[in-house]
């Protein structure tokens, strides 16, 4: 069985609990809950996790009927608790079950125990799991989507960040964690982890690749992504734009990659955090600053950002100019749209350095249109990798200005002042949209649209006569 027919199977156990009112996001949560306990089992770690006797796989099997459902719920507020590890935890915090009827459950136990459970080890429990995830943000009605960036675009922007071994990488709206996971699994096949130190292996395990996440189900998910794919304890569970992001322990990072939400505050409040220069009502202007503020000297970034960060005014106009002082704004990719849950929302990504001096560090700006003249991207058109094909071959380009390409295009720093510092630049003409140059001077309009008139009225004279 192969990983994709696993994680199929175990989708189709949603529709189980559809009767109960189980939403899809629950039903992952509670996925969740029971695969960490099947894969310990699996790979010979309940006791290096500090999962107690009690709660273990096999503790389940032999129940039945109202005490398994009785058994499993104690085991939840258990493993939440002393005397679990720290990690058993985390993942099981504040955790319940949605699931109200036995048979159900114990049909859920059945199945994930008769899983072919070698096949799913021999590909990666990481990939059963990102599956998963990926599942739950594609089905458009479990609202997940906004967790989940698209993989391809994930692959493309770690491929281009380049991260390398020893280098501090973090997501401040870390979802289900895909970034810094991404990044994890492009070091580790640029390099030989066999051949590290034991204090450099465990750097790479533990502190190499950090985030924060606001949302406790999503913080759980990602912690149990990070697991599965060898991280562990990255995922702090917090708001970013809080005080707590402005501690030192979230700055000099290399390298941050980033799809921060959409959105305002609530109420329209401005950000609490007392470190920002610019505090605005604005959550995507707010993580850019944080960003930015948190690369160390020479540290770079990609980030995912709606149009609106190019234009607003106010706030958004002096963040820009603050970025493009501190930061080598080299390159922006105007996005899809479609790519996303939610359908007309055009986004972008940024790609900068940290400068030297935070003083006129950007000195132009290189655009690539990868919107216009594009398919309408969704579940019958995916996004692929092979669509940044071009894009990737100009970014990575020694001379761009020897690139022809009609969506390649740059703006000097000046040509950006002039236009009041906005960022809304760089897309081609839309072949599908009416070109106003080539339509007739409006006096042949008005003259041709008479003409038009005059023979409809001699041609209804004419019916009329003849009735």
């Amino acid at each position: 069985m192969t990983t994709a027919e696993i994680v199929n199977k175990l989708w189709n156990l949603c529709n189980v609990l559809r009767d109960e009112g189980v939403t899809y996001h629950q039903y992952v949560s509670e996925l969740t809950y029971l695969l960490f306990l099947k894969m310990a089992e699996e790979t010979n770690r309940e006791s290096q996790m500090g999962l107690p006797e009690s709660c273990r796989w096999n503790s389940f099997k032999a129940e039945d009927g109202i005490d398994l459902l009785n058994h499993y719920r104690k085991a939840l507020v258990e493993l939440g608790a002393e005397p679990a590890g720290p990690l058993v935890r985390q993942i099981y915090a504040n955790a319940q079950t949605s699931i109200k009827t036995p048979n159900n459950l114990k049909t859920i136990f059945d199945t994930i125990d008769q899983l072919d459970w070698f096949s799913a080890k021999e590909d990666g429990l990481g990939d059963l799991y990102e599956g998963l995830l990926e599942k739950n943000a594609t089905e458009t009605k479990s609202g997940a989507g906004q967790y989940f960036t698209p993989r391809p675009l994930i692959n493309v922007m770690v491929r281009l960040a380049d991260p390398k071994l020893g280098e501090r990488c973090n997501d401040p709206s870390a979802g289900t964690f895909g970034f810094m996971i991404a990044a994890s699994e492009y070091v580790r096949k640029q390099n030989d982890y066999f051949s590290l130190s034991t204090q450099a292996a465990r750097f790479q395990t533990q502190e190499a690749f950090t985030g924060i996440e606001l949302v406790p189900d999503t913080h759980r998910l990602a912690l149990m992504n990070a697991l599965l794919h060898g991280l562990e304890g990255g995922v702090v569970l917090g708001n970013t734009l809080s005080s707590l992001g402005a501690g030192s322990r979230f700055k000099n990072y290399d390298l941050v990659l980033a799809n921060p939400p959409f959105g305002t505050k609530k109420g329209g409040e401005t950000a609490s955090r007392e470190d920002f220069t610019f505090p605005s009502s604005n959550k995507q202007l707010n993580f850019l600053q944080h960003i930015y503020r948190s690369l160390k000297k020479g540290g770079r970034a990609a980030v995912v950002l709606p149009d609106n960060v190019l234009f607003q005014d106010g706030d958004g106009q002096k963040i820009r100019a603050d970025l493009m002082d501190k930061c080598n704004l080299h390159t922006i990719l105007r996005l899809p749209t479609g790519i996303f849950y939610a359908q007309g929302v055009k986004t972008n990504v940024l790609f900068f350095r940290r400068g030297q001096t935070d003083h006129q560090e950007t000195k132009g700006v290189w655009f690539y249109d990868l919107r216009t003249n594009m398919p309408k991207f969704g579940k019958r058109t995916p996004l692929r990798e092979s669509h940044f094909t071009d894009f990737e071959k100009a970014y990575t380009a020694k001379d761009r200005q020897a690139i022809t390409d009609e969506r390649l295009s740059y703006f000097s720093r000046q040509a950006i002042l002039d236009k009041n510092d906005s960022l809304d630049l760089g897309l081609i003409p839309d072949e599908n949209l009416l070109n106003y140059e080539d339509l007739p001077e409006p006096e042949v309009l008005i003259q041709e649209s008479l003409s038009l008139l005059q023979e409809a009225q001699a041609s209804l004279k004419d019916i009329l006569e003849q009735l």
